[in-house]
């Protein structure tokens, strides 16, 4: 039998999603992408094995998003997101003066997205009672 599911494991899903995210880029100049412009022609063994295993837990959080939540909600789940950016900067909760503030909301929307897409098989069960094909054991 799978493990429950709670909002501890939600919060699991969500802090990995935001290190896969966070780790690949972000506006601080700390992240594989401004570690990869450095190197330039230099090639560096642990700059290749940080890659690889990006690119594992990208192909990883992305499938699972793709098959859970489809294209549609995949769009539905950014237009919600992407109102809600609006919502902060029509209020004056965030502003476009400070590119690099919205960097990292937008950043860390795509690991909210992540999370929920990683997380969405568990969270409609709890919430309709229905089971997808993937959570069927065979017998």
């Amino acid at each position: 039998m799978a493990a429950r599911f709670t909002p501890t494991s939600y919060l699991l899903r969500l802090l990995l999603s935001l290190i896969l995210v966070l780790a690949t880029y972000n506006p601080s100049g700390h992240s594989w992408i401004h570690w990869f412009m450095e190197a330039q022609t230099k090639t560096e063994p642990f700059l290749l094995l940080a890659g690889i295993t990006l690119l594992i837990g990208w192909t990883i959080f992305l499938g699972a998003t793709f098959r859970s939540l489809e294209m549609l909600g995949i769009i539905l789940g950014a237009a919600l997101l992407g109102a809600i950016l609006w919502v902060f900067i029509s209020y004056g909760i965030l502003t476009l003066d400070k590119p690099s503030a919205v960097g990292w909301v937008v950043l860390i929307m795509v690991a909210l997205l992540l999370s929920i897409g990683i997380s969405w098989s568990h969270i409609k069960r709890r919430l309709t009672g229905q089971l997808d094909v993937d959570d069927v054991e065979e017998e």
